[in-house]
This record gives C-alpha cells, structure tokens and sequence, in this order.
C-alpha cells in the first residue's frame, strides 16, 4: 500500500480527492502524469477534477477520472457571488483532500469554502494559510520541464511517482470523425499551428509558414491543415495565399476533434502553444518554433520533437509582447523549419 505525508487515516481508504486542473491546454497535458500518480497511490479514490469549460475535453475520456466538475467562471460562476455558489456545489460532494495542480490564491480559497479538510498546493500566491499541506518550490524543480513540476509537489507529499510519460484519452467518436476527415484527404498531412494565446511574442510569422508550406508541399506533396482558433484565421488566410489551398479548420471544430486531428498528422509545426503539447502527447513528429518563452520548461515533452530557437541575451524573455524587434522569431528562417520538418516526412 502506497505511503504518504498525507493523514494517517488516509490509507487504504476510498477517498473522496478533488484535484484542481490548470486553466491552459498545455498546462493541463503537462499535469496528466501527475493525475497518474495520484490515481495510483489512491487505487479506490473517486477523483474529480475541477477544470475551466475549454480544457474539459482533455480530462472527459480519462479512465483515470471519475467525474469532470466545470468552472464556468465568466458566466454562472463568476464574481464573488458566483465562487461561493461553486463552493456549495463543491461542499455537497464531501470530498477528503483537494490537490490543487493550479497555483491561483482562489484555487485553495474555494477548497476551503467547500470545507475539504485536507487542501494540498504550492506555497504560491499568498495562500500558505489556505493550504494544510504547502509545498514550497525550490530553484531546482523551477529549472525542469513542468511535468517534473508538478510531479514534485505529488513526490513533497510523499506520493510513489508515476511514469513521467504524456498521454491523451480521447472519444471514440471524435478519433473515428478524425480518421475519415484524414482518410479523404492526400497525405503526408501537414499540421500548421500558427497561434499562440499568450500573445504575438510566440508566434512565428504567418507569412513564413506559408512559404514554409508551400516548400513542403513542393516537395512532399499532401495537405495542409492548419489548426486554431478563430483568432487565427487571418493568418491561415495568409498561408492559404501561399499555397493555394489549405485545409482551415481554425475556429471550425471542438478542442476534442481538432486533438484527434492533430494524432493523425505525419508532421506537426507549431510555436510554443497548447497545441503542441497534444501532439506531444499522441507522438505525433512535430517541429515546435520557441521565442519568448522556456523551451527547457514547457518545450514539447516528447523524443519524435525538434525545437527551432534563435538564443538572444534576452531570451526567453517570458513577455507576451516583445518591445526589443521581435529578433528571436525574426532570425528563425523558413530553412530552419525545413530541415528538420523535411526529415520528419523522409
């Protein structure tokens, strides 16, 4: 029987556990391990996870899960009066212990307003008083890619760690409408993902994917896809001039079907996005084009990737809008994101 930091009378028991779901796509994918850990040292809890709407799908098909509970924060729960209202809901199921994987003061506030006796997180955002058990973070676990992150705070509560392996679960259905949207399509499929939603600082420009595409399908063959939102579009319309046709799904399907899509792509380009860490988790090959931000902490956790970066003296800035000539995406050519894009379809 696993053993842990956590109360004695917690062993062997069929908790009740609340784990809290980080609010981005990527940071969700990054805490899949750590929900792997948590369902193996507690074999007959019942673990709910509490996530925002747009990162549901990833936790919806997991066998690992028993229940996904949705924080509607900009409508039904939003405001004081609605994180109280969450907290009724959250108070009803009696749960024994939240993990709370987000770092956020208002994700140990509203375990405790939902009564959960035994809250677990990070010693961040003023909330050490919030937390029974607070896990402080040290320079270390800061220089490692986020899985070993979260991973830490599990190994600090004296839990038996998980393989540290990305995986992704999704319908049935969504994998079968992927696999004959790709069937009808001639290959290789050639995943585009020119957005980011931290801001432009990631994003590699459209006009040089769509010359990157354009060489590809020269000279490979096959289709274009590009994947995003509806933020997105205009810079899928700009590949589209390039090559002459595109497969556009910006804005056009659900986070769970554009997932299952992105599994089927022989090669997937992105900037340091959600996205990327999908394919990172089905092991799709991709190419993964970094800036601003840490390619050492949220680069694409998987041995079929290749990240693309230009190091400066001021890189990885972490800034959402660059103020300094946009040099570390600038000095990336297209023949940079060829090669090993080229050598990923050969």
């Amino acid at each position: 029987m696993p053993t842990h930091n956590l109360p004695a009378q917690f062993v062997g028991q069929p908790l009740s556990i609340l784990v809290r779901a980080t609010n981005w796509i990527g940071d969700a994918i990054m805490t899949l391990p750590a929900l792997r850990t948590i369902r193996e040292n507690f074999p007959q809890a019942k673990i709910t996870v509490l996530a925002q709407p747009w990162v549901a799908d990833i936790f919806s098909n997991n066998p690992l899960v028993d229940e996904v509970i949705l924080y509607h924060k900009k409508t039904h729960h939003t405001g004081l009066r609605g994180l109280w209202r969450l907290s009724r809901e959250l108070a009803a199921k009696r749960f024994d212990l939240a993990i709370l994987l987000q770092n956020a003061f208002e994700a140990a506030l509203l375990a405790r307003l939902a009564g959960i006796p035994v809250v677990a997180g990070f010693n961040r955002d003023a909330r050490r008083l919030l937390l029974s058990h607070a896990v402080t973070i040290t320079q270390e676990i800061r220089a490692r890619h986020q899985v070993h992150y979260y991973q830490h705070l599990l190994a600090e509560l004296g839990l038996k760690l998980a393989e540290n392996k990305l995986y992704l679960y999704l319908a049935g259905s969504d994998k079968d409408w992927a696999e004959g949207y790709s069937k009808a399509l001639p290959r290789p499929l050639i995943g585009l993902n020119p957005g980011a939603a931290y801001g432009p600082a990631k994003r590699w420009p459209a006009e040089r994917y769509g010359a990157l595409a354009k060489r590809l399908v020269d000279t490979f063959g096959g289709t274009v896809l590009v994947f995003g939102t509806e933020a997105d579009r205009v810079a899928a319309a700009t590949i589209e001039q390039e090559v002459g046709h595109i497969e556009d799904l910006t804005g056009k399907t659900s986070l769970a079907r554009a997932m299952a899509l992105i599994g089927c792509c022989d090669v997937f380009i992105t900037n340091d996005s959600g996205l990327m860490h999908v394919a990172a988790a089905q092991d799709t090959p991709l190419v993964a084009i970094f800036g601003s931000t840490d390619a050492v902490a949220t680069g694409p956790f998987s041995e079929r990737a290749t990240v693309v970066r230009k190091p400066l003296d001021c890189s990885p800035c972490l800034k959402p809008q660059c103020k300094t000539g946009f040099q570390c995406m600038l000095q990336i050519e297209v023949d940079d994101v060829y090669r090993p894009a080229a050598n990923l379809l050969t």
